[in-house]
C-alpha cells in the first residue's frame, strides 16, 4: 500500500488539528457493511472486523449532506472531485494499486469498464465499495461507466448476450422514438444498478451537423436538434428512474457536433455564431435539465463565441456562465476525461484539473494510473493551499457528489446490507443481464430503424432461392455475413479488406471483390466512414455494380456514403460501428433481416446534403 498521504498533506494544513477534531465527531458512517454480500461477492474474511464492529455501531439516522461535508478533512473534500479509472487485470480483477487509490486518495467515483462478465464486474465493483468501507471517510464510491448503447458497451464482449447491446444512438434517431429511446435506458439502467454501477456517461446530446466529424458521428442521436432534443430528454426518466437507477449524463456540453477534429488527438476549435449556439447545440442541454437530468459532462473544445482561449472544460465563461447561470443547472458536472490530447497536450491533466476546479467542474475524471489519480488530487489540493482554488469552489464540489451519492441511495442507512444499494449481488446481476425480453426489444428497435435510402428493385434479396451472396467490406464483414447465412439458403461468399487501419482498399483488393462479384448471383457491400469516404471504398461498390450483379450497398458507420457512389442499385443506412468501429451485433443482424425482407422504418435522422433530405426513407411495402 502506498504511503498516508494523506495524513501527511493535512498535517501541513494550518487548521489540520481543528479539523480532525470536528470530524471525529460530526462523520457520519453511512456505510453498513456485512460478511455476506451474496453469490460469493467477496472472499470470506475480507471485511475487516474493524469495518464489522462499525455496522453495529453508532447511530443509524442519516445526517444532512452539509453535516457530512463539514466533517470531511480538505483532503477528503478534494477526493470527492476526483473519479479514477480502475483498470482490471486481465483476470478482471483490480489492479494492484486501486486498493490504494481508494484508501489513500479517498476519491468520490471510479470509472470501471470491460472487467468480463457481469458477474465478475459486480465482484469487481463490490470490492472497490469495500475498500471504500474502510476509509477514513467511509464514503461509498460513484461506480460509472459508458453506457450509450447499452450496458454491454463497458460489460462483457461484444460478441456475446451477457448484457443487452442495443443499437446507436443514431438508430434510435433514425427510429424516432420516444418510447424505444426510454425502453433503451431503462434497459441499461436496471443492468448497470444490478452490477453495481450508479452512474452511466449518457445520453449523447450532441447534433451531428458536421457530416465528416471524426468523433460523435453515429454516437448522436441525429443532426436534428428538434429530434436529438427530444430523445436526449425521453432517456433521462429511463435511466435515473427516480434514483432507482442510474445517473444521466448527457454529453458533451455545449455541444460536440460540429467540430472537424477529434478532441482524443487534438483541441477542436467551433466558430459559429453564438446564434447558432443557441438555436442549433444548447436545445437538446436545455431539454436534459428540463426533464431533470443529474449530471453533465463537458466537451474539450473551444467555442469562440463563448470563450475563444480556452475548452469548454476549462473555461468559466462557459460552465458557470453559460450552464450555470444561464441555463439553470444546479446538477453534477463532470468533465471529459482529462487525459486526451485536447487537454495534455497543452495544459497537462495536473494543471488542467484546477483550471477546470475553478471554472465548475464538480467531478474531474482523471485517466491513467495510481500515479495520475495522485497527482489529481495533489494538484487540487496545492491549489487550494496557495489559494488559487477557494475551498468554497471544493466544497461546492463535494457537496454536489454527496448530494447525488444520497439521492442514488448510497448514504442511506443500510445501504451496505446484502439488500441495500452500495453493493451488487453476482449471481442476481448474472440474471438481471441480457434477458431474452430486453434482448428482443433491443433486435425490435434495431430492426425498425434500418433506413432504406434507394432501392432500385434490387432488394429485398429472396432468401429462399439459392443464390450465392458475396458479401464484401472494410470492417467487421464477419459478423455480417455470419448474419446473412444464417438467413439465406444459398452460398454465402465473405471478402474483407487487409487496409483495416485506413480502410481504403487498394485496386488489386478492387479487382479481387469484382472477380467475385461476377461469379456471384448478387453482392452486399458494406461501406464504412468515421468520417469521410475513402476513395477506394466507392471504387469498390461503382466497380462490383458495373458487373451487372444486382448490388446493394449498405453503410455500416456514418450514413452520408452513397454521396459518393450515387449510382449504386440499392442502399441501406444501418449506423451500426462508431469512430474505433466497435461491433454492434444488433444493427449487423437488423442489416441482414431488412436485406431479406423485414421492413424498413428508419428514415434518415441527418441531411445527406445534395442527395437525401432529413427523414426520407423508403418501404418495401409502398
Amino acid at each position: 500500500m502506498a504511503s498516508d498521504n494523506t495524513t501527511e498533506a493535512d498535517s501541513t494544513s494550518s487548521d489540520s488539528n481543528t479539523e480532525r477534531s470536528t470530524r471525529s465527531t460530526t462523520r457520519r458512517r453511512f456505510v453498513r457493511t456485512t460478511g455476506v454480500l451474496g453469490g460469493g461477492a467477496v472472499a470470506p474474511g475480507l471485511i475487516s472486523e474493524t469495518v464489522q464492529s462499525r455496522s453495529t455501531g453508532k447511530g443509524s439516522a442519516q445526517s444532512s449532506v452539509d453535516d457530512v461535508v463539514a466533517g470531511l478533512s480538505d483532503r477528503q473534500k478534494i477526493g470527492q472531485m476526483v473519479m479514477a479509472l480502475m483498470n482490471p487485470t486481465d483476470d478482471g480483477e483490480p489492479s494492484s494499486r486501486a486498493e490504494d487509490v481508494v484508501k489513500d486518495l479517498e476519491v468520490g467515483s471510479a470509472m470501471v469498464e470491460h472487467v468480463g462478465t457481469p458477474e465478475k464486474t459486480a465482484e469487481f465493483n463490490n470490492q472497490l465499495q469495500c475498500w471504500a468501507s474502510e476509509t477514513e471517510a467511509e464514503l461509498p464510491l460513484l461506480v460509472g461507466a459508458d453506457f450509450e448503447f447499452g450496458a454491454a458497451h463497458s460489460v462483457g464482449d461484444l460478441r456475446d448476450d451477457l448484457t443487452t447491446q442495443f443499437p446507436r444512438n443514431m438508430n434510435l434517431g433514425a427510429l424516432g422514438s420516444e418510447r424505444a429511446a426510454a425502453d433503451a435506458a431503462g434497459i441499461t439502467a436496471t443492468e448497470a444498478r444490478s452490477m453495481g454501477y450508479q452512474w452511466g456517461f449518457a445520453p449523447v446530446a450532441d447534433v451531428n451537423t458536421n457530416p465528416e466529424n471524426p468523433v460523435i458521428g453515429i454516437r448522436a442521436f441525429s443532426g436534428d436538434t428538434d429530434r436529438t432534443s427530444r430523445l436526449t430528454a425521453a432517456q433521462i426518466p429511463g435511466f435515473q428512474s427516480k434514483g432507482n437507477g442510474i445517473v444521466a449524463t448527457a454529453k458533451h456540453f455545449p455541444g460536440h457536433g460540429d467540430t472537424h477534429a477529434d478532441s482524443h488527438t487534438g483541441l477542436p476549435t467551433v466558430s459559429y455564431t453564438r446564434e447558432t449556439l443557441e438555436e442549433v447545440h444548447l436545445p437538446p442541454f436545455r431539454a436534459a435539465i428540463d426533464a431533470g437530468i443529474d449530471a453533465i459532462m463537458t466537451a474539450h473544445i473551444v467555442v469562440e463565441a463563448i470563450d475563444p482561449e480556452r475548452p469548454a472544460t476549462l473555461s468559466e465563461p462557459v460552465l458557470t456562465g453559460l450552464l450555470r447561470d444561464e441555463l439553470g443547472f444546479d446538477g453534477l458536472l463532470v468533465t471529459d476525461s482529462m487525459s486526451m490530447q485536447a487537454i495534455t497536450d497543452i495544459w497537462g491533466q495536473q494543471q488542467a484539473a484546477v483550471l477546470a476546479a475553478k471554472a465548475g467542474a464538480d467531478v474531474i475524471m482523471s485517466m491513467g494510473g495510481y500515479e495520475d489519480h495522485a497527482a489529481t488530487v495533489d494538484a487540487l489540493y496545492d491549489a487550494v493551499q496557495t489559494g488559487e482554488l477557494s475551498m468554497e469552489r471544493v466544497e461546492e464540489a463535494a457537496t454536489r457528489v454527496l448530494e447525488v451519492k444520497q439521492k442514488y441511495g448510497l448514504l442511506t442507512p443500510g445501504g451496505g446490507r446484502p439488500s441495500g444499494r452500495i453493493y451488487a449481488n453476482p449471481v442476481r446481476a448474472t440474471h438481471r443481464t441480457g434477458k431474452a425480453p430486453d434482448r428482443r426489444r433491443a433486435a425490435e428497435i434495431a430492426r425498425g430503424s434500418m433506413t432504406l435510402v434507394k432501392n432500385d428493385g434490387v432488394l429485398p434479396f429472396d432468401a429462399t432461392n439459392g443464390e450465392t451472396t458475396l458479401v464484401a467490406g472494410v470492417a467487421q464483414v464477419d459478423v455480417l455475413a455470419d448474419a446473412v447465412r444464417e438467413r439465406s439458403e444459398g452460398d454465402v461468399v465473405a471478402w474483407q479488406s487487409s487496409q483495416w487501419q485506413d480502410d481504403d482498399p487498394t485496386e488489386e483488393e478492387i479487382d479481387e471483390v469484382t472477380a467475385l462479384a461476377e461469379e456471384a448471383d448478387r453482392a452486399l457491400v458494406a461501406t464504412y466512414s468515421a468520417s469521410e469516404l475513402p476513395d477506394g471504398q466507392a471504387e469498390l461498390v461503382d466497380s462490383v455494380r458495373e458487373t451487372g450483379t444486382p448490388t446493394a450497398a449498405v453503410s455500416v458507420g456514418l450514413p452520408y456514403d452513397i454521396a459518393s457512389y450515387p449510382d449504386v442499385d440499392a442502399y441501406l443506412a444501418s449506423y451500426a460501428l462508431d469512430r474505433w468501429k466497435q461491433l454492434n451485433v444488433s444493427s449487423l443482424e437488423a442489416t441482414a433481416e431488412v436485406v431479406f425482407g423485414a421492413e424498413p422504418k428508419g428514415t434518415l435522422p441527418v441531411e445527406i446534403e445534395g442527395h437525401y433530405p432529413l427523414d426520407h426513407g423508403l418501404g418495401y411495402e409502398e
